[in-house]
C-alpha cells in the first residue's frame, strides 16, 4: 500500500478520526493542500476548491470570540453558545466555560479545554485565557 492509500483510508471516516482526536487532547482540522483552506468540521473534500488532497491536523487551540450569546433556562444555569475564530482559519460552535455565560464578550481571547457530553463523550470547549 502506498502512502495516499494509507492516508485516504484513514481520511475515510473524518468523523471517526475528529473524535479519536479529542480523545487524546486534540482539536482536528481538514487541511487543504490544494488551495490551503482550513475547515472545521473536517471532510474528505475540500469544500472551496473540491480537491481531495487534503489531511487532518491539530489545532493549537487558541482563538478569539467571534460571536456569543447566553441560554437561559428556568431549570438551569446559563451557557453560552459561542463562535470561536481560530488561527489556523476556521470558525466553530462551541461553549465558553469558566464564567458566566453573560461574560463572554466579543474579542475575548480563549483556549482550548475539553468537557464531556451528557453520554460521557469527550467534546471541545473554551475557557477564557489568563492573561500574562
Amino acid at each position: 500500500m502506498g502512502p495516499n492509500e494509507k492516508y485516504l483510508s484513514a481520511m475515510s471516516q473524518p468523523d471517526v478520526e475528529f473524535k479519536a482526536g479529542l480523545a487524546v487532547g486534540e482539536l482536528r482540522y481538514t487541511h487543504c493542500h490544494q488551495c490551503g483552506r482550513a475547515t472545521f468540521y473536517p471532510r474528505v473534500v475540500c469544500p472551496a476548491c473540491g480537491s481531495a488532497n487534503v489531511e487532518l491536523r491539530p489545532s493549537e487551540g487558541n482563538g478569539v470570540v467571534y460571536s456569543s450569546s447566553a441560554i437561559t433556562s428556568r431549570d438551569a444555569d446559563p451557557y453560552s453558545v459561542t463562535l470561536v475564530d481560530l488561527p489556523e482559519g476556521f470558525r466553530m460552535l462551541s461553549s465558553v466555560q469558566g464564567i458566566r455565560a453573560e461574560d463572554v464578550t466579543i474579542g475575548m481571547a480563549v483556549r482550548l479545554s475539553f468537557d464531556t457530553d451528557a453520554n460521557g463523550d469527550p467534546r471541545a470547549v473554551f475557557v477564557p485565557e489568563v492573561e500574562k
